[in-house]
């Protein structure tokens, strides 16, 4: 029996030339329900947000709209169906995916599988860095963290101690001396987010997960998988999603301003508000009534606390203020890495 690490069992099962999860035909959306596939409303919140970007950067001659992780494009179709006519001939949509591009994408979409250098607008990771793989580590029965080793069937064992590296990733971002207490060794995510965020020249940076700060750290970790709708034990065999949690507070790039909220408050700074439409339309227009409390109920479930709602938004910016409609929001808190 052939047994890995965490990380690399995790880079072949997803991303593995030979059948990884990510290179297959029907891509994320014939797995699992991301934000983008629950509602339209979602990208027109996202298009809104690319607004205050590019009035917040003095609307520039070309405007970025970098999506990180496109899956097969479904953000960026939407973004660019919402957004307004002000940004016709600026706007330069980046979609970065390692998958092959799919048929019928807008002709304007670049498809790249590396970060575009240099260009200014908005950086969006919806649901990205939970992918990027990491080991894992668990505290063993004399409080010594080892690295968490995995076989083709999922069979785990302990194998040696952490290096210096993840040691002190682990001491400063989650400390663990608990036996049985695992750790998920964030630095090749903190990496990964530095480099897509360098390349920006101005703009805004925001990285949409399930995700956890210092004070709230799951004691055994979230390591999981997914299979066609279903949570299923993590297998690193190419047949399931396998995805962590992630510490956005560690990935924060340094040196840049840096907020943290849920996508439940992020939303509804941006217009999503879930409410029901007044009873009375429904006299007056049963249609645009019936259209309405569809839609509500889309936005209810972008924004269930319990759910979508519960992901968290860090949002950094490189060179620029605080796009106004998210300047005020109650829920921000300063992340200082």
């Amino acid at each position: 029996m052939t047994w890995m690490r965490w990380r690399p069992a995790m880079e072949e099962a997803l991303y593995g030339a030979d059948g990884g999860f990510y290179r297959r035909s029907e891509g994320p959306a014939g797995h699992f329900r991301t934000s983008v596939h629950a509602s339209p409303g979602y990208a027109r919140a996202v298009a809104r947000l690319l607004g205050d970007v590019d009035e917040a950067l003095g609307r520039p001659a070309e405007l970025a709209l970098v999506d990180m992780g496109a899956g097969r494009g479904e953000l960026l179709t939407g973004v660019l169906h919402a957004a307004g006519p002000e940004l016709a001939g600026r706007l330069r949509p980046y979609a970065v995916e390692i998958a092959e591009r799919p048929a019928g994408l807008p002709e304007a979409v670049v498809w790249t599988d590396r970060m575009p250098q240099g260009v200014s607008g908005l950086l969006f990771a919806n649901e990205w860095l939970d992918n990027v793989p990491l080991d894992v580590a668990e505290v063993d029965d004399h409080g010594v963290l080892r690295y968490v080793e995995v076989a083709p069937d999922g069979e785990e064992r302990l194998g040696d101690a952490l290096d210096a590296e993840d040691a002190a990733w682990s001491a400063r971002w989650w400390p663990a001396d608990e036996p049985g207490a695992r750790v998920e060794l964030g630095s090749p995510r903190d990496a990964a987010w530095a480099a897509a965020v360098g390349g920006l020249e101005r703009g805004l940076a925001v990285a949409v997960d399930y995700a956890h700060v210092r004070e709230s750290r799951p004691l055994f970790g979230t390591l999981t998988g997914f299979r066609q709708g279903r949570e299923v034990r993590p297998v690193p065999d190419g047949s399931c999603d396998v995805t962590a949690h992630v510490a956005l507070d560690a990935a924060a790039a340094p040196a840049l301003h840096s907020l943290w909220t849920t996508q439940r408050e992020a939303l509804r700074a941006l217009g999503v508000s879930g409410a029901r439409p007044p009873l009375a339309l429904a006299s007056t227009d049963p249609a645009g009534y019936l259209r309405a409390l569809g839609g509500a109920g889309e936005s209810a479930e972008l924004t269930d606390p319990a759910g979508l709602g519960g992901f968290g938004w860090l949002v950094q910016t490189v060179r620029m203020p605080v796009p106004q409609s998210l300047e005020g929001l109650a829920g921000w808190q300063t992340l200082v890495p």
